[in-house]
């Protein structure tokens, strides 16, 4: 698959972070989408809806036990999510979207705006130094979207 930068829409860069705007928030049913800004879970999520992926509204460790509608896979390809935190617990971990070439999408406080860094960028935080794994979806939303993988 092609690397998703390019094909990502102008408005995704102007995504403002916000702590409070993550699933299953109150805030996100009463204003779903990116408007109001995200969490990194949601931006995430909204980033593979924009590809034709849907996924249930998980919080980190919830995504990582996941197995109904995402997979851990050992070697991340573009939608893929990645799991960054502390320690290589999955609770509160910090979720990006793989968009190729050692290059991942996230939001987070620290930039307050959608950015991209490759995983040395992560290692370099203490807050993200560990890699917990990567996920892939595995059930595909919208009907002509590039649809789920295999895991590798």
């Amino acid at each position: 698959m092609e690397p998703i930068l390019p094909r990502l829409p102008a408005d995704i860069w102007t995504v403002p972070y916000a702590g409070s705007r993550f699933p299953g928030a109150a805030t996100v049913a009463d204003q779903p989408g990116l408007t109001a800004g995200g969490n990194c879970q949601l931006f995430a999520y909204e980033v593979l809806r924009l590809f034709g992926l849907t996924r249930p509204p998980l919080r980190s460790s919830e995504l990582w036990d996941d197995t109904e509608t995402t997979v851990r896979v050992s070697a991340p390809q573009p939608l893929d999510l990645l799991l960054f935190n502390a320690s290589a617990s999955a609770y509160g971990a910090h979720v990006g979207v793989w968009a190729g070439d050692d290059a991942v999408l996230h939001l987070c406080a620290e930039v307050g705006h959608p950015t991209v860094w490759g995983v040395a960028e992560f290692e370099a935080r203490e807050r993200y130094r560990v890699l917990v794994g990567t996920k892939r979806v595995i059930e595909s939303g919208a009907a002509g979207g590039l649809g789920g993988g295999k895991p590798s």
